[in-house]
């Protein structure tokens, strides 16, 4: 890893401001943070208020991404009831929608995303959302549960990203630079610029780097984005969207629950036959180019049509316990569909959608023997292609601007080509999950100006990754089935006193066949297996409200409190290993009650406070349920003091901790784990601050 002397560069940068900061104390006020204005979800195909939405959704706007660490996401997407998003170690996230966590020991799987219309999820099911950087997106709409008719097979939900620039001009132009502890060290610039009516584009740039509190959790990232939106006449624009991310970081490796509690901070240390996690340097390295345009006619009589073309290339190194695998991958697709949508009169509105989305990927996998972080003699050599098509007709009516009505259909393909290479002749062979239709049908009725209810029959589907079927235990599982399932909900929105408090509550009741489930053999190496019947009961509750409206005259000016409540009724129906019964056990890494808190304060003279509270139940780690983590409760906090200068200049200074209660608590464990390796410890108390300057 690249060290940085991240301390003596922020406070260079901090002393290189202040001759510039005595001769102007201007008050900055930033108008943006009002997450109670109204918001509108853009969650299928056009934009609309979130009051009206047949689906349990949230916007996490500019505001509340920049809450806490500038440089993570984590917080922000766990504001949302019913999602999960974890940290093992530096650079190594889990994002889990609806308890889809049990299929992910590291990455995200069973969850679609998307950077506008580019699917950010290649053919084979897989996200390196990890890549991404903060600086570089503009909002985010998280769309929960199984509603996989418009997007492809997945049963968690699906997460749609606006890059900055690439949906309206980013006018933003900011350098950001922050140190904090285990050698944190996070460097930013944004550039927005609009050329003309016509023509505007954004460049975002981040470094980041770690030393991380365990042993072996080194972290480097290079990221570079540019968005390009060209409005060529009224009716068609052309957009272009490219990023590259070069991500490495060392992994620790889980810990028993003694080695745990002796010194958390130990990497996983030599057993028996098998190396310590330092010796074999274990690590992720990825190396990954995305684009991607997109073209958008709006014809006569509301015809529209878009159209998405992308693809990536990822090199892929992961020098492991006990292997040394390298990937090449590639994958191509596009995305199109035609909208058409009449307001025939003030009383009736309808639109209609019909459109498909196409993937191929192309991976080429090796693994090694790893001799001490080299890579040894090769023991696996795999092609596999991926083929996924899916289909999708979408019509919505709404009635006297009251009740609204949808109904959806998809049509999905998925199918494996493999050929292995280490025999004499090669094994050939292709595996299909067969074609699967998937309905929904929804209903939202207004009950008042300010209040809705809604109701939901929905289909899940979601097939095996390629992690899943090509697991690290190097074989290919031809008999994993895809999860499918029905899923029940009922839902109410409510906006009163003038938007002040927004309530929305959401029950459902998803019914899984062939849960996936992740298991460990002797060697340490995963596979994956269906878990028979899995039955999901849930409810989220999402509070949002203003105590305080903004008045710049009063010494607090604004004051915003949400809290999210998620509650989590997972258990295994019919499930068995062998001679194990497992059936009525929680279901493996879910816990049952989860709840975030966040509170927003904006002080006169540009102060700013931000304060954040996470408590996570107890967590089932192994599927007999002899095991779980201990329940915790997170609290993070961000003050920041904003002023202006010579007129065109804006600076920020900010400072955070992180685990301001100093609990020890395990983020990210491992499940199922072999040799009882369960926990990855998560830092204790730290700190962070910086500047950021717009211009």
């Amino acid at each position: 890893m690249t060290h940085i002397k991240s301390k003596s560069l922020l406070t260079v940068a901090c002393l290189c401001f202040i001759p510039f900061l005595a001769k102007s104390q201007e008050t900055i006020r930033d108008t943006s943070y009002r997450e109670i204005d109204p918001v509108v979800v853009k969650a299928y195909f056009n934009s609309q208020a979130l009051l009206s939405l047949t689906s349990p959704s949230k916007v996490l706007t500019k505001p509340l991404l920049n809450a806490q660490q500038p440089s993570s996401l984590i917080s922000a997407m766990n504001t949302t009831a019913g999602v999960r998003m974890e940290e093992r170690s530096p650079g190594s996230y889990r994002l889990a929608l609806r308890g889809s966590m049990i299929r992910s020991p590291f990455g995200i799987r069973n969850t679609k995303i998307y950077l506008d219309e580019i699917p950010m999820t290649d053919a084979s099911g897989n996200t390196y959302f990890n890549l991404l950087d903060p600086v570089g997106i503009q909002q985010i709409h998280v769309l929960k549960g199984p509603d996989v008719s418009l997007f492809g097979p997945n049963s968690g939900g699906v997460v749609r990203i606006s890059p900055n620039g690439l949906s309206q001009p980013n006018h933003e132009k900011s350098i950001l630079l922050q140190g904090g502890s285990y050698g944190m060290f996070h460097q930013t610039l944004s550039i927005g610029h609009e050329v003309n009516k016509k023509y505007s584009f954004s460049f975002d740039q981040a470094l980041l780097r770690s030393d991380g509190y365990r042993e072996q959790t080194g972290l480097s990232k290079k990221y570079v984005q540019t968005a390009h939106h060209y409005q060529y006449n009224p009716s068609g624009s052309l957009k272009f969207l490219g990023i590259y991310s070069d991500l490495g970081y060392e992994t620790p490796g889980g810990l028993t629950l003694q080695q745990y509690e002796e010194n958390p901070q130990q990497a996983r240390p030599a057993a028996g036959n098998f190396p310590s996690a330092v010796d074999q340097q274990a690590g992720i390295y990825n190396k990954t180019l995305l684009g991607g345009l997109i073209h958008d006619y709006q014809f006569q009589f509301g015809l529209k049509h878009v159209i998405s073309v992308f693809g990536s290339h990822t090199d892929f190194e992961n020098p492991f316990i006990t292997n040394y695998e390298t990937r090449k991958e590639k994958n191509l697709g596009y995305r199109t569909y035609f909208s058409f949508d009449r307001n025939p009169s003030e009383d009736l509105s309808w639109e209609v959608q019909a459109g498909m989305e196409l993937q191929k990927g192309w991976y080429h996998i090796k693994n090694h023997e790893n001799n001490l972080g080299e890579i040894g003699n090769l023991t696996d050599n795999d092609r596999l292609d991926m083929l996924q098509d899916s289909y999708f007709l979408r019509a919505k009516a709404q009635l006297f601007k009251k009740f609204t009505a949808e109904a959806s259909l998809g049509l999905n393909n998925n199918s494996i080509n493999f050929e292995r290479g280490m025999t004499d002749e090669l094994a050939k062979g292709d595996i299909d999950f067969h074609s699967k239709l998937m309905p929904r049908v929804a209903l939202s009725y207004l009950v008042a100006s300010n209040t809705a209810l809604r109701a939901a029959i929905s289909t899940g589907y979601s097939t095996p990754t390629l992690s899943e079927v090509r697991s690290s235990d190097n074989q290919i599982n031809t008999g994993l089935q895809a999860e499918s399932g029905t899923n029940y909900e009922l839902g109410f929105r409510q906006e009163a006193f003038n938007r002040k408090l927004i309530i929305d509550l959401t029950a459902y009741h998803y019914k899984m066949d062939n849960g996936i489930v992740r298991q460990l053999n002797e060697e340490g190496n995963e596979f994956f297996v269906n878990a028979g019947k899995i039955d999901q009961k849930g409810l989220e509750t999402s509070v949002l409200t203003e105590l305080i409206s903004p008045q710049p005259e009063r010494f607090i000016q604004q004051l915003i409190l949400s809290t999210n409540l998620t509650y989590q009724h997972y258990k295994f129906d019919d499930y068995q290993v062998d001679d194990k019964d497992f059936s009525g056990n929680k279901v493996t890494s879910i816990p049952e009650w989860m709840w975030v808190n966040m509170l927003a304060l904006k002080f006169n003279k540009g102060f700013e406070l931000n304060v954040f509270h996470n408590f996570t139940d107890e967590i089932p780690l192994n599927d007999g349920n002899s095991v779980f983590a201990d329940k915790y409760h997170l609290v993070q906090a961000k003050a920041s003091w904003g002023i202006g200068f010579l007129d065109k200049y804006k600076v920020q200074f900010f400072i955070g901790a992180d685990n301001v209660l100093n609990q020890k608590y395990s983020l990210g464990n491992d499940i199922n784990a072999m040799g009882n390796r369960y926990f990855n410890a998560a830092a204790p108390r730290n700190f962070y601050g910086g500047v950021k300057v717009g211009f």
